[in-house]
């Protein structure tokens, strides 16, 4: 697979957001980036509250543009605040470093793009992409072992 098609944008969003319901997840907004950090696709479960797709958004947009998961990125932010938040207005898009934003990797380990989640804790927004991508064949790349 050489790009991140519509289709299987959608399908990793309904897959993330069907592990959110199965652990009964607060509701989820779920975001698919291609490779070059573009918009794929978004959705935003019923009752998400206001600034869920920015912060799915920017979690998905930090792991692009750094080439990273953002659990690594909320790592390195701890070390470098002044480097992150120099970042933030560099972008086309904030960077959120908390996890929940996870490379999406294909069989030989290049990049197809990224999935960022928001709407629960971290941990559970990264557990459903996690989640939804390998259940798409694809390799997760959250950054380090959740």
């Amino acid at each position: 697979m050489n790009a991140l098609s519509l289709k299987v944008a959608v399908n990793l969003v309904n897959g993330a957001i069907a592990a959110g319901r199965k652990i009964s997840a607060a509701p989820l907004t779920v975001v698919v980036l291609d490779a070059g950090g573009h918009l794929v696709t978004l959705q935003r479960e019923d009752g998400a509250s206001l600034l869920r797709p920015q912060v799915a958004m920017g979690k998905a947009w930090g792991a692009i543009a750094l080439g990273k998961g953002s659990r690594l990125l909320a790592l390195d932010a701890q070390q470098r605040p002044a480097f992150f938040a120099a970042l933030n207005g560099l972008g086309q898009s904030p960077i959120v470093p908390a996890p929940g934003g996870v490379l999406i990797r294909d069989e030989k380990g290049v990049v197809l793009g990224a999935i960022g989640i928001s709407g629960d804790t971290s941990d559970i927004d990264e557990q459903c992409a996690i989640s939804a991508i390998e259940e798409a064949g694809l390799t997760a790349d959250a950054g380090v072992a959740a």
